[in-house]
């Protein structure tokens, strides 16, 4: 397996994936053209990226590739629809950056209102202004409201619990008693959350239903003077609302993630939100910590290797969770070549697909059952032509998957 690494890979894991046989491309500085001109050049079977994008003209350019691994949670940097066209695995690695986004996000809270980054700008510039800089609320007590309760989100109410802030929250799959068990408060809306809170922190999952998710309304709502905290991604937010209520109502606000980030590492970014006064920014490193890129890197190392062996893909985000299939095959055989090959030639010729398909196999290796999703109803007349096919099948069975 060719193993091509776009992203800042800890050298040691490097060596975990040549161990495995794999032969490793590494150049942590790839992105645009320069990964376009490697893909095409080094013809890797397997991509891993962290923020790098992956567009669809990658995957047409290098058609060994099979697997892309975002080292990390969110893949909206990855064209998964063009992946999927072309039969290509995206997977990724949820949860293991959940502390260091947490504790960003808990950082970004507690600059906004004690205004660290100010008094840090206004000593190098040689200036010294107790007066002004011992002007902030405290969070202690202070309302956290959060906005999608998935890991990071149950890692920040920890903290913000600890520093004695209330927290409510709101999410498709909160209910009352989930909320009370998590000992905070349930919101029946977004909305709801926004009229309560003193302190908003987002923890959306990026999807189709979720784009520009927190908009007009939900700015509206808020308190004046209240915190927004974003740590997952840009495209959640309605950019043009926030920079509404920055101006109108007092809001500030901290943000990891910005719309039209660079897709390289390092050079210029210009953007009116990440430059307005009331906004402090960071430059999308919400799982940059040596902790978590140690546990997301043995994560994709762990893919790397299960998908070798046994050719399965953990965490594959682009696989359909229910088939076209509307009927199920179970021929029971014994492990014997051929066999298979006489089963499939009879469900070609009745211009039926085969839309899953699984050889199990029993103890001693002899006996066998083939599991095959078809997306039509094969006749009896059919059925008996698989069984007559060898004598080494036993029984065939067929059933709608609806019933």
């Amino acid at each position: 397996m060719k193993v091509l690494i776009a992203d800042s890979f800890p050298e040691q894991y490097i060596e975990s994936l040549k161990e495995l046989h794999c032969e490793v491309l590494y150049n942590r500085s790839l992105g645009g053209d320069s990964l376009m001109d490697e893909l095409k050049r080094f013809g890797p079977n397997i991509l891993i990226v962290r923020s790098t994008k992956v567009t669809g003209d990658m995957f047409i350019a290098c058609p060994r590739l099979s697997l892309v691994i975002r080292a990390g949670s969110g893949y909206n940097t990855i064209d998964v629809k063009t992946a999927s066209e072309r039969s290509v695995y995206v997977a990724n690695c949820p949860g293991k950056n959940a502390i260091a986004v947490a504790e960003l996000a808990m950082g970004l809270m507690l600059s906004l209102d004690r205004r660290i980054p100010d008094n840090v700008i206004a000593l190098r510039a040689e200036k010294w202004d107790k007066q002004e800089f011992s002007k902030a609320r405290g969070i202690f007590g202070r309302t956290l409201g959060i906005i999608g309760v998935g890991r990071i989100a149950r890692e920040v109410i920890t903290r913000a619990q600890s520093f004695g802030m209330p927290v409510i929250a709101w999410s498709r799959s909160l209910n009352p008693e989930r909320a009370a068990a998590l000992g905070i408060g349930f919101c029946e809306s977004p909305l709801d959350v926004a009229q309560k809170a003193d302190v908003v922190s987002v923890h959306l999952a990026l999807t189709p239903e979720t784009q520009t998710f927190i908009g007009k309304d939900f700015f509206k709502q808020m308190k004046p003077g209240a915190l927004f905290i974003n740590t997952s991604r840009a495209e959640i937010i309605d950019h043009r609302a926030l920079r509404e209520a920055l101006k109108t109502k007092s809001i500030r606000a901290g943000l990891d993630v910005f719309e039209a980030e660079p897709a390289e590492k390092v050079g210029a970014f210009k953007s009116g939100i990440a430059s307005d006064p009331h906004v402090y920014g960071t430059h999308h490193i919400g799982a940059s910590t040596e902790q978590a890129q140690n546990a997301v890197v043995e994560e994709a190392i762990s893919i790397v290797r299960e998908y070798m062996i046994t050719g399965h893909v953990r965490n594959c985000v682009n696989l359909l969770q229910r088939t076209p299939a509307r009927f199920y095959l179970s021929v029971h055989h014994r492990n014997r070549v051929g066999i298979l090959a006489g089963v499939l030639d009879v469900i070609r010729d009745a211009n039926i697909n085969v839309e899953t398909m699984e050889n199990i196999i029993f103890l001693g290796a002899d006996g066998a059952c083939a599991r095959i999703q078809i997306d039509g109803s094969l006749s009896k007349k059919q059925i008996e032509s698989i069984e007559n096919s060898s004598a080494d099948i036993f029984s065939v069975t067929q059933a709608a998957l609806d019933a």
